[in-house]
């Protein structure tokens, strides 16, 4: 007699099976581990095993919750907008509610040492000074490169020559700001002094344009969105970007995680950190992504053909954990003692040692 309903109950077998682990509906990227695999794999052979009673639902785990800190209007740090989007952060087990964090950069690291943050990701730039007076944060990983750029109009007699910086007047947000703590480092490795040879300006960002204008500024120095747009719509001349020289190959963006975190729970550190550095491969393989991803919080004069042409002029695709996110960070603690930011005293290599994590080795 023939058995026409077999492949039926087959199929019924698998969902039964299916339901019991919590994966009667597909979730990306996960994949029933041990004897629940072997289950699973029995069913789709149709080999009558029986590992997992049909009847004895087995609770899914849980995802590990965590808030990251990030700064929604910086288009460099959009792909930890991608990572949530795409469910990459889901797949690892991960459920992250992101945190536009608005206050300083200090405000932010104690807010992540203290654990009111589990991880953020920033400017290592700006985050490296307060790093140096203890907080409890460890960075992972860098995310990138480039966003930072360095521009004012050619009628100030600026070049794509640094020399032409010689006397001129630079508008920042910050005196602390990690723009003007990369160009004064740029600066001094071409032989001008930041502090002598330049005058740098604090204005807000939206009047960077009037005070080059007026000329109560020569040049200005940013990040993007801010830099990129100002750039195209004046037909600035870029001197430089953190991308220039002997910086082409190194991240500005990282990743730092609660010191805690880190020591009593490192395999779900080293998750997260998995994650956004996926996203940003992920986000490099396709810029639109990032684009996408960012335009809700975009300025309303740029479009998406914009914000490609900004992602682009970076490199989301550099991302240094381990030895070498630890080796770049050395590299810039070298360079802000050089102009003053970081203690005289303090060593670079330990410096390194003490604010980084492997966590990827674990």
């Amino acid at each position: 007699m023939s058995r026409p309903s077999e492949p039926p109950l087959r199929r019924r077998r698998l969902l039964t099976a299916l339901g019991s682990l919590g994966l009667a509906a597909p979730l990306a990227g996960f994949a029933p581990l041990g004897a629940e695999r072997r289950a699973f794999e029995a069913m789709l052979e149709g080999t009558p095993r029986c590992l997992v009673p049909t009847n004895a639902a087995t609770p899914a785990v849980a995802p590990r919750k965590l808030t990251l800190a990030w700064n929604a209007t910086s288009i460099c740090t959009s792909p930890a907008e991608v990572a949530r989007r795409s469910g990459i952060l889901a797949k690892h087990g991960l459920e992250v509610e992101l945190v536009n964090f608005g206050g300083s950069t200090e405000a932010l690291l104690e807010a992540i040492a203290t654990r009111k943050a589990d991880a953020g990701v920033g400017m290592a730039l700006r985050w490296l000074k307060p790093l140096e007076m203890g907080f409890d944060v460890k960075i992972t990983a860098g995310t990138h490169g480039g966003c930072m750029r360095l521009a004012g109009p050619a009628s100030a007699g600026l070049t794509e020559n640094v020399e032409s910086l010689r006397g001129k007047t630079i508008a920042v947000s910050d005196m602390a700001g990690a723009d003007k703590n990369f160009f004064s480092m740029l600066l001094k490795r071409r032989g001008i002094d930041p502090d002598k040879d330049v005058t740098w300006r604090v204005f807000p960002p939206h009047v960077f344009s009037l005070a080059l204008e007026r000329g109560e500024a020569h040049a200005f120095a940013a990040g993007d969105p801010v830099a990129w747009t100002l750039v195209r719509d004046k037909q600035l001349v870029e001197v430089a970007t953190n991308l220039s020289g002997e910086w082409a190959d190194r991240a500005c963006c990282i990743i730092g995680v609660s010191g805690a975190l880190v020591k009593n729970e490192p395999q779900v550190a080293a998750r997260l950190t998995r994650a956004l550095i996926e996203a940003q491969h992920l986000a490099a393989h396709d810029i639109g992504l990032a684009a996408d991803a960012f335009m809700d919080y975009a300025p309303g004069r740029v479009n998406r053909d914009d914000l490609i042409a900004m992602l682009k002029s970076h490199t989301h695709g550099h991302s240094p954990a381990g030895a070498d996110i630890r080796r770049e960070i050395e590299l810039y603690a070298e360079e802000l003692k050089s102009v003053g930011v970081m203690r005289a005293n303090t060593d670079p290599r330990r410096f390194a040692a003490r604010v980084t994590a492997d966590v990827l080795s674990v």
